[in-house]
């Protein structure tokens, strides 16, 4: 019983909450330079995106090796090594000589990272159920949607102040004090609900088979395309495009990170009432309505006032629907959360990491990143409105679990 009210406690909460800011403090905090880093290594903008996507490669790939594990081992274990990990990365990329070098330790740096993404959702999981695991989700989006906006405004003042080097040794100390934080975390998948002696791709296949369940995934992995084309291209087309400079476009990014923390305690406070399923749909159809908005501003010239609301949803619609669709892929998923957590982020980190250097090998431009959210979003719609409508079969309940 004491294990379950430490738990259970907001501390523990907000630990679990900084852990999921991996992929946004990995990302975000060196946007404001990373037309710098390009300059400095002598590589085009094309080139220099391929730092950030070996990064959400290894955030999606390390999700498919941490998330089983921690079904098998427990999850403190496992995301110990992985901040341990993530720290002496970031070390090593604040002194990569070269392009190539620096894109392989982000690789391992996103490896590492994986493990605090989707072991924080196995232990929602482990703890929580139905209207109240979308709750502590929505919290925690919260939590994680202030990564984006504290990231660019200490992005672009560490820009002033330091190279794009400088900020990988931040990254590195943060890794350190979420690692002294997480010693703290109780264990919350009990040994007796732990896997044993089943085969390492026996999780997914069993994970596979659920239709509705793979519906979810291509949710959150569209919604991410959404989000990760913004952060991918917006710094090329807001300072390269508009004539931005740095620290403008450090108070953009965070005022569109905003809209995250707004949706999510919003979808916190009135999903009891509406169901994650209304919710989810209005959080695709707002990012939806804002990509459209943003298209129309990039194809007729109308600038920045008309632009910048359309971007404002496209990130806003985060704080809807990665909750809502964590939360109801999950739900059916309890006795094997780690995996069920480790596919909803692979394919989600996979499309960021994939999608927005194709859109921009022509170009980053203003169209192709509107483009590119508005048809994410669109076909993250599609996607929710057929294989992701088979409805939720009864939660697996692992004995011991608190609720």
């Amino acid at each position: 019983m004491a294990q379950r009210t430490s738990a259970r406690h907001p501390g523990v909460l907000v630990t679990l909450g900084a852990l999921t800011t991996f992929g946004p403090l990995s990302t975000d905090l060196y946007l404001p330079s990373l037309p710098e880093l390009g300059r400095d290594l002598g590589v085009s903008d094309a080139l220099a995106q391929l730092t950030m996507s070996a990064c959400m490669v290894g955030l999606a790939l390390g999700q498919l090796v941490a998330g089983p594990m921690s079904d098998r081992a427990g999850r403190r274990r496992p995301l110990l090594a992985g901040l341990v990990a993530f720290a002496v990365a970031s070390v090593l990329c604040a002194l990569a000589p070269n392009l190539w070098l620096l894109v392989a330790l982000r690789l391992v740096q996103g490896l590492a990272g994986a493990a605090g993404l989707v072991i924080s959702r196995a232990m929602v999981r482990d703890l929580y159920s139905g209207d109240r695991a979308v709750r502590v989700f929505s919290s925690l989006m919260a939590v994680t949607g202030l990564a984006p906006v504290v990231a660019p405004l200490a992005g672009g003042q560490l820009a002033r102040i330091t190279d794009w080097r400088g900020t990988f040794w931040v990254l590195a100390g943060i890794g350190v004090l979420l690692l002294v934080a997480a010693a703290f975390l109780p264990e919350t998948l009990a040994p007796e609900n732990r896997h044993r002696g089943t085969g390492v791709l026996a999780p997914f296949a069993a994970l596979g088979r659920d239709r509705g369940f793979i519906g979810y995934v291509l949710v959150l992995a569209l919604g991410g395309s959404a989000l990760f084309t913004y952060i991918g291209l917006s710094s090329f087309v807001l300072q390269g495009g508009y004539g931005l400079d740095a620290q403008a476009y450090s108070l953009i990014f965070a005022a569109n990170s905003v809209g995250i923390v707004l949706t999510s305690n919003v979808n916190r406070l009135v999903v009891r009432r509406f169901g994650p399923r209304r919710m989810l749909t209005s959080g695709i159809a707002t990012g939806l309505t804002g990509g459209v908005v943003a298209l129309v501003a990039a194809l007729t010239g109308a600038g920045l006032p008309l632009l910048l609301p359309g971007l404002f949803l496209v990130v806003a619609a985060v704080g809807l629907a990665m909750p809502n669709a964590t939360a109801l892929g999950m739900e059916r998923h309890g006795d094997r959360a780690g995996s069920a957590s480790a596919l909803l982020g692979t394919l989600q980190f996979l499309s960021g990491a994939v999608i927005p250097p194709l859109l921009s090998s022509g170009g980053a431009t203003d169209v192709i990143m509107a483009a590119g959210a508005t048809g994410s979003y669109l076909a993250a719609l599609l996607a929710l409105l057929t294989l992701a409508r088979t409805p939720a079969a009864a939660p697996v309940r692992s004995p011991g679990r608190a609720r």
